[in-house]
């Protein structure tokens, strides 16, 4: 916020466990399933689940859960640089950037800034791993 690092969000390469901080508040994301991934939100502190993360199919959007809340994460354009997150009661937080970049929202729900943040690194992960799982058989051939 206005250049001042207000929270984090820590995850180990294709891990299934991240952390999460923002204003004092305090998360655990943990993915679990193969094929239909979906991530249990957990408060730090008591370890409880509040929420859960569920994928579509082709990895472009995501349901989120928190509560009696639905929230919807989606890209907003093709090179997957803005993105955001809205619910049927007209709540709306934007994302845009890669390395770094920009929040806007009026909403102070750190839960749901978090997760706008931990879905698109999931997503990036995925495609990484997409890449190389089709990659190195070819490059393997072509050692050859």
């Amino acid at each position: 916020s206005e250049g001042k690092q207000i929270g984090r969000l820590e995850e180990r390469n294709f891990s299934n466990l991240a952390t999460g901080s923002l204003e004092n508040q305090n998360y655990i994301f943990k993915t679990s399933g193969v094929f239909n991934q979906q991530t249990v939100i957990m408060d730090a502190n008591t370890k409880s689940i509040i929420g859960k993360i569920t994928y579509s199919g082709w990895k472009t959007r995501a349901t989120l859960t928190n509560g009696n809340e639905i929230y919807y994460w989606k890209y907003d354009n093709t090179w997957q640089t803005r993105w955001s997150i809205s619910s049927l009661s007209g709540l709306q937080i934007k994302y845009s950037g890669s390395n770094q970049g920009t929040i806007d929202t009026t909403s102070n729900d750190a839960l749901l800034i978090l997760c706008g943040l931990f879905v698109t690194n999931y997503f990036t992960q995925i495609s990484i791993a997409v890449i190389v799982a089709v990659m190195v058989p070819i490059w393997m051939s072509a050692a050859h």
